[in-house]
């Protein structure tokens, strides 16, 4: 089951980067505890699900770039080919020389009808070259204006015609202390607009990544190529494919330790329903241990509401 990555703006088109670079990394790494058979169906796994054939041995990244501007996406195909290790296709990109700046309203309602049906082939050819489409992953900002608006249009499309295939969005919330003036309202807009459109939101907050990058990591000047890379290393994580090989190499367990806890989880929800665990004997990249949470809860209310009072405040002003 194969998965095709639309990358939007600079934000999506970094964090892309990054999240190929990790999966292959990965795949590439020694086996672990688990076996030679269970790694191959390991890293065939993982290939079929991410990359596509090879060209001249080089794996083919499942994705389609998309930005207003050049500048990033060139960059982005470059990097990719000088790694010798993974590339994107060759008409994989969607570019303009001008961009919508940081204007939601223009990415959504200009840029993206005007820019639909090039965008929408882009996505067809490479749907095409899947056997079995398993859904999409649409990478992107809530705080500028092609990742958010033109995101926001992009997955709507996705929606419309591609209903029966899983659409998840990942979003990454802006600094608290704002980096665009306008941020209070590219994320409300976008918001509204993924609720109705796209069956999950995957959301990465930059202060709790920044602070992973400090606290934790002890980065001194901390660059948004490092937060990046903290991103790919979750993402990465969550994405590790766990494949069954005789003696089965995942497994569907009850609720652990304190998982088991009634109160942790909604009245109409049992826990045996609402928490599983999977698990695979093959390690992640360079780590012999690791684990990763994908939970559904109400984190999100309080920098919402944080948001929300800040574009009203704007709005009254």
């Amino acid at each position: 089951m194969s998965v095709v990555t639309v990358q939007l703006g600079q934000c999506g088109n970094q964090i892309g980067f990054e999240v190929f670079d990790a999966l292959y990394t990965d795949s590439h790494c020694p086996q672990g505890l688990c076996s030679k058979r269970e790694n191959e169906a390991y890293q065939a796994s993982c290939k079929e699900r991410f990359f596509s054939e090879e060209e001249n041995g080089v794996p083919i990244a499942r994705a389609i770039l998309v930005d207003m501007e050049p500048k990033v996406t060139s960059q982005t195909l470059s990097k990719a080919a000088q790694s010798g290790r993974w590339k994107y296709g060759q008409h994989s990109c969607f570019c303009q020389k001008q961009g919508s700046g940081n204007n939601w309203a223009y990415g959504y309602s200009v840029d993206g009808p005007r820019h639909e049906e090039s965008i929408m082939n882009l996505i067809q050819k490479e749907v095409e070259k899947c056997d079995s489409l398993s859904g999409f992953f649409i990478i992107m900002s809530m705080a500028g204006g092609t990742g958010s608006g033109l995101g926001a249009f992009v997955t709507q499309n996705l929606q419309d015609q591609y209903s029966n295939s899983l659409k998840m969005n990942h979003i990454i919330w802006p600094y608290r202390t704002g980096e665009v003036i306008v941020q209070n309202y590219n994320s409300i807009l976008t918001l509204s607009h993924l609720y109705r459109s796209s069956d999950a939101l995957l959301v990465h907050e930059n202060d709790a990544l920044h602070k992973i990058c400090a606290k934790l990591m002890n980065i001194k000047q901390i660059s948004f190529s490092d937060i990046n890379q903290v991103l790919a290393h979750q993402l990465g994580s969550v994405f590790q494919p766990t494949y069954s090989v005789e003696g089965s190499c995942h497994y569907r367990r009850n609720p652990l330790g304190g998982f088991k806890d009634q109160a942790l989880y909604t009245s109409w929800l049992k826990p045996i329903n609402a928490f599983n665990v999977w698990k695979t004997q093959r390690a992640f990249r360079k780590y012999e241990k690791s684990a990763a949470l994908v939970s559904n809860s109400q984190f999100l209310l309080k920098p919402l509401d944080t948001i929300v009072g800040k574009a009203w405040n704007m709005f009254a002003s």
